[in-house]
């Protein structure tokens, strides 16, 4: 594993609000908020609810865009600019692998039909560091 891909884990590996963008039925960029955790592969994963309108959007194109390593914007921090492919899972393993009790108010428990996972697998990480103009870029081989 790099040294950047390190620094890029760092970020993703705790749980944090990130922007996700989809596109809609007509091509139009979509951005809402999403929860993320990444594991150490750097396959970053959130809740969802199965028929929720980016699902749907990520079936008919599964590119998205995710902006996030900013947990407080006082503090001038790095952040990442992600592009990858998501897929909705609704597999019991993975499921009950991201239950948390933080989602209990939520859905029914991880058994409850309405609650998937999305996993989007990044191919391309730009680590943006205050100050500088270039980001350092981490691509999947």
């Amino acid at each position: 594993m790099s040294e950047l891909q390190e620094r890029i884990g760092v970020i993703l590996k705790q749980p944090q609000l990130a922007a996700l963008a989809t596109l809609t039925e007509d091509g139009k960029p979509w951005v809402r908020y999403v929860m993320t955790l990444a594991d150490d592969n750097l396959l970053i994963r959130c809740a969802t609810f199965v028929a929720a309108r980016k699902v749907k959007q990520i079936e008919k194109n599964p590119e998205v865009h995710l902006t996030c390593g900013v947990t407080n914007p006082t503090e001038m921090v790095p952040y990442l600019q992600i592009q990858g492919k998501a897929a909705l899972t609704t597999e019991k393993e993975a499921r009950h692998g991201f239950w948390t009790d933080m989602l209990a108010p939520i859905f029914d428990g991880p058994d409850d039909p309405k609650y998937g996972i999305l996993e989007i697998t990044p191919y391309r990480i730009e680590f943006c560091s205050p100050g500088t103009y270039e980001p350092e870029v981490w691509t999947a081989s």
